[in-house]
């Protein structure tokens, strides 16, 4: 368990890293009037003559310095919500996505969905506690399932609705279709090839967990009837061989969980990183050599006595990234 517990805190905070990186881009919010307060990477602009290269569309996202007046002041139409912003009051209050998008037609359904799956659940629980019939059970199980997943729909049309002007993926609504839906963050990037292979990381940690809780309980049923003097059971399997595979498999299984969550965050980071990488220049000519003569100027003599020094020939390197 301690161990679980190390690596989900890892996880986490190598998604929070991927997610909130922007140090290395210029946000698309930036106006003309601060630019040349902004630092940046080797040819920004800093007030010296330097330049940024305008050409680019990354839009950076993120909830680093997080501000609730800033989002209240976006649900009220009074500022622009990122689509990071504009998720996180979804996730707070059920329907605010749609409201901020002006979908309003869609709260009702969202509304009505949702109240629908958690009365039921409510009513549904009475009658089984009454009862003690599994049917009701099912019944409420299932309730509580559907308010679930028009809370879950709710989320995803808020993100879908959220108009850009950007042509390129934008890298928060990449991230968020993959941790809503995995590999639906892909499909937005144009890497519809990644998809099967979450698929089948998916699937793989599903199957072992599956094999391995089944080895765990049959053995678990082994180690618990041989305890029980009064069973009748005399396998060749003793109790402490019992214990042992059943602590295991249980071990085995664990590991199944561990697994797939770190599938799950690997699918995230891969749909936030290679979303800014969408607009990057990745061509086979990224990078060019020039080679030239050139005189090279002497350097200043350190005293004023020594005799002055012709230009020297040399070879002059430039290269271009």
């Amino acid at each position: 368990m301690r161990r679980l517990i190390l690596t989900l805190t890892v996880l986490i905070f190598a998604w929070f890293c991927a997610f909130d990186a922007q140090a290395q881009f210029r946000n698309s919010n930036t106006t003309s009037s601060n630019v040349s307060s902004m630092a940046g990477p080797p040819g920004v602009n800093d007030g010296n003559n330097n330049n940024y290269n305008d050409t680019t569309t990354v839009q950076v996202d993120s909830l680093a310095g997080f501000s609730l007046k800033r989002m209240i002041r976006g649900f009220a139409r009074k500022d622009t919500l990122t689509p990071g912003y504009m998720f996180a009051g979804s996730v707070i209050v059920p329907g605010a996505g749609q409201m901020y998008n002006r979908d309003w037609w869609k709260l009702p359904v969202v509304y009505g969905g949702i109240g629908a799956g958690v009365y039921g659940g409510i009513h549904f629980n009475k009658m089984y506690q009454a009862s003690g019939d599994a049917k009701y059970k099912t019944y409420r199980n299932l309730s509580y399932a559907g308010a679930g997943l028009f809370y879950w729909a709710s989320l995803m049309d808020a993100i879908v609705s959220y108009k850009t002007d950007n042509p390129r993926p934008v890298p928060a609504k990449s991230t968020l279709y993959s941790a809503l839906l995995p590999g639906l963050g892909q499909a937005n990037n144009g890497d519809w090839w990644k998809i099967p292979i979450w698929v089948g990381g998916f699937t793989i940690c599903g199957y072992t967990y599956h094999l391995n809780n089944m080895e765990y309980q049959r053995f678990k049923y082994l180690y618990t009837i041989d305890n029980d003097s009064s069973s009748g059971y005399y396998g060749a399997i003793t109790a402490s061989k019992a214990e042992w595979y059943k602590d295991l498999y249980r071990k085995y299984r664990d590991y199944s969980v561990v697994a797939f969550i770190a599938v799950y965050a690997l699918n995230i980071i891969d749909a936030n990183v290679f979303a800014y990488m969408a607009d990057f220049d990745v061509s086979d000519n990224i990078a060019s050599v020039e080679v030239a003569p050139a005189l090279i100027e002497p350097a200043q003599p350190l005293f004023a006595s020594a005799p002055p020094q012709p230009p020297a020939v040399g070879l002059r390197l430039n290269l271009n990234f």
